[in-house]
Order: structure tokens, then C-alpha cells, then sequence
């Protein structure tokens, strides 16, 4: 081995002991007579009496409403995309004839009936059930 160069283990051992000195925790202080003394504390004194409560609740959320539309005699597509325009999102729907039909093409059904009333108020989460009739029945 050459003189110029460092011994590989003192190149790997250095940095490890360096970056473990960097992570360790100091050890506690001591005193002259060397007993580990607690280490000092930066918290505040514990409260002997309760602070009184000056805390505001927070603010119930507010509720956005929507106007429900009239969307009884419209095709089923048409009538769907009527109640999203008015910010009702929550849509069911069901066969009216009581058949149990799925609603695949809604252009091929007409709505007969909605669970909320045209021109009500309602909570826009509300749950809103369209009842339709295939218009070839």
C-alpha cells in the first residue's frame, strides 16, 4: 500500500462517526462531582388555576340550497342534465311501470315523476328520485 494513500477503513470510519456524533443526544450535565443532573426544561409552569374559556365555536358550515326544476314530461337525459344545471347532483332513478328496468339509454325514457317538488328549496345534497316510463311502452 502506498504512503500517500489513506487507509479505506479510516475514509469509511470517519464520516459514519461524524454523521452518529451529529444524531446522538448530548449527554446530560453534570456537576463538579459528576452526577447526571436532569436537563434543563424550557416548558412553561403548570397552571394551578383553569383559564377561562375564551374560545369561539367555529361557525356552523353553511348550506347551500338549490331551487328544484319541473323536469316531469321530459326526456329522462334532458331532464337529468336539468337538475345538474340547477346544482342537484344526487339523482336516482326508477322504472315507473314498477318492472324493475334499468334506465340504460335515458334518451329512450320520459320522466313521470320527481321525489322533490318543482320550484322547492332544498339542500343541493338532497336526494332526488326520478321516476321514468320507457317511451316506447
Amino acid at each position: 500500500m502506498r504512503c500517500d494513500m489513506p487507509d479505506m477503513r479510516i475514509v469509511v470510519a470517519v464520516p459514519l462517526l461524524l454523521l452518529t456524533a451529529a444524531c446522538s443526544t448530548p449527554p446530560p450535565a453534570t456537576t463538579s462531582t459528576d452526577t447526571p443532573q436532569p436537563p434543563a426544561t424550557t416548558a412553561a409552569p403548570l397552571q394551578t388555576t383553569p383559564a377561562a374559556a375564551t374560545t369561539i365555536p367555529p361557525a356552523a358550515p353553511a348550506v347551500k340550497t338549490c331551487t328544484v326544476p319541473n323536469v316531469v314530461g321530459l326526456i329522462h337525459q334532458t331532464a337529468q342534465d336539468t337538475m345538474q344545471k340547477a346544482g342537484l347532483f344526487f339523482l336516482t332513478e326508477e322504472d315507473a311501470s314498477g318492472q324493475g328496468r334499468l334506465l340504460i339509454n335515458d334518451r329512450n325514457w320520459k320522466t313521470t315523476k320527481q321525489s322533490a317538488a318543482a320550484g322547492t328549496v332544498v339542500d343541493c345534497n338532497t336526494k332526488i328520485l326520478l321516476s321514468a316510463e320507457k317511451i316506447a311502452d
